[in-house]
């Protein structure tokens, strides 16, 4: 018999911090480029934002705990947001004008997703993506998941 008391309590994920080297840069990348509603703020120490029933915090690195950075250009998390499919497309288009780092430009992937890719301000990867039908992936298949074993 599953417990669900304590650790067998966790149904969801509500809440995500990103820690931050540079908190200004990150606030303005999530509320000005992605367009995100800034919900909650205290100047040069956090900055939140309401995603559907996801909570983003942003926070700069300084606790004990929370280790150093990177010097290394590599991502840290991957944050992926479901759109309806069309607005893939459309999101790309944005991004582009807006000079983002994109990582890998709209694909329909083998797992029947339309995906696109692209980095924050800190390297961290975020995917935008939408549920498709078999029939799109078969018409374009991205075969990535067979390339990345070899």
């Amino acid at each position: 018999m599953t417990d669900y008391r304590g650790l067998g309590a966790i149904r969801s994920l509500d809440y995500v911090i990103i820690l931050c080297d540079s908190i200004q840069s990150m606030r303005n990348f999530y509320k000005d480029t992605l367009g995100f509603e800034l919900e909650y703020e205290t100047p040069g120490v956090n900055a939140g934002f309401r995603i559907g029933a996801l909570y983003l915090m942003l926070r700069p690195r300084g606790r004990c705990y929370d280790g150093v950075s990177s010097d290394v250009q590599s991502a840290s998390v991957q944050l992926s947001f479901c759109v309806p499919p069309e607005d893939v497309d459309l999101a790309y288009n944005t991004l582009l004008e807006k000079d983002v780092n994109i990582i890998e430009k709209p694909t329909n992937q083998d797992w029947c997703h339309r995906t696109l890719f692209f980095k924050d301000p800190e390297n961290n990867i975020l995917e935008i993506y939408a549920d498709i039908h078999p029939r799109d992936t078969a018409r374009e298949p991205s075969q990535l998941h067979q390339n990345m074993g070899s």
